[in-house]
């Protein structure tokens, strides 16, 4: 039989043991709370969308109205506000009344593509509702056959501090007044010219060269890694081997040029080694004076990413993919 005084030390216990185990949970809930503000304060609202990755290239899916278009190229060069629908198939879906007849220009050797646009319509992306956009709908297949159906840029990159996650195959909108990067990021300086397309500086080595600097264009929409452009004085030599292949289209046409390996494509303190790169006319292959090169989706997959237009940085990670080889 327990004593008077065994059963007193029990109750104590027990009582010192509910006592500590409220405490955790007060604690536990104040942590969260703090978490939840600090969050806030952060400006951590979000909007995640999946993202689709083939070829080299990201793709995402939009409505407009209760049409939806999968397969929306995403392109830092489609510097305005507005998405471009080239899929011929999708044409007879919209309500053209009040569009008119434009020509498009674009890189290619032949002829501007003619199109029809909507100055003013809606669409969304996620949950995200895009208001007052350009729509612009071609009127030839150009791009018939091609994986995507139509393109945009701008609309996010102008508007959004724009995360890609290629570990995940997501992307991430953050409101561009109340995010800040935290210093896990790598940051590269962008700059912008006379339009909206971001650019930056970096390095290529083709055989054993000092690195030579260059000044080039953030095309993400190219499946290339790098492309670099043939011009009178040019800074760079082209590799001793060469292949001529077709590089793509643009909007003006087919593109042709060579490939070739260069030994390193330097992006900060980040190295490339044995990069395929593109080599192409530059009046053909860009439209944007003063550019040596336009750098490609093919290199920049190899890293997360944030786009920050409004402070004019591009932030980077190394991912899973780093060091896949170039094929």
């Amino acid at each position: 039989m327990k004593s008077k005084t065994s059963f007193n030390n029990e109750q104590i216990k027990r009582k010192k043991r509910k006592t500590m185990k409220s405490r955790i949970i007060f604690v536990g809930i104040i942590f969260q709370l703090i978490s939840i503000l600090t969050s806030c304060a952060f400006g951590q609202e979000k909007n995640v969308i999946p993202l689709k990755v083939e070829r080299n290239k990201s793709l995402v899916t939009v409505k407009i109205g209760n049409l939806v278009i999968s397969n929306i190229l995403l392109d830092t060069g489609f510097a305005f506000d507005g998405l471009m629908i080239y899929n011929p198939d999708y044409k007879d879906s919209l309500d053209l009344t009040n569009a008119r007849e434009i020509r498009i220009g674009g890189a290619g050797s032949g002829d501007d593509a003619k199109g029809f646009m909507i100055d003013s319509a809606d669409f969304s992306l996620g949950d995200i509702i895009m208001k007052n956009q350009r729509i612009i709908i071609l009127q030839g297949d150009i791009y018939k056959g091609f994986p995507s159906n139509g393109i945009m840029g701008y609309s996010i990159f102008g508007h959004y501090i724009t995360e890609f996650n290629y570990d995940s195959n997501t992307m991430t909108l953050y409101d561009t007044d109340k995010t800040k990067i935290d210093s896990s990021w790598t940051d590269i300086p962008l700059y912008f010219k006379d339009n909206n397309i971001p650019w930056v500086d970096a390095s290529i080595v083709v055989e054993n060269e000092t690195p030579i600097l260059l000044s080039m264009y953030i095309d993400y929409a190219a499946g290339d890694a790098i492309v670099l452009l043939e011009k009178p004085n040019m800074k760079f030599s082209l590799p001793k081997e060469t292949v001529n292949v077709h590089i793509g289209r643009g909007l003006s046409g087919d593109i042709y040029g060579k490939t070739g390996n260069i030994s390193k494509l330097i992006i900060g303190p980040y190295e490339l080694n044995n990069v395929i790169a593109s080599f192409a006319p530059a009046e053909v292959r860009s439209k944007q004076e003063n550019a040596d090169a336009i750098l490609g989706n093919r290199s920049l997959r190899r890293f997360n990413l944030i786009f920050d237009y409004s402070n004019k940085k591009l932030y980077l990670r190394p991912n899973t993919h780093f060091n896949d080889p170039f094929r």
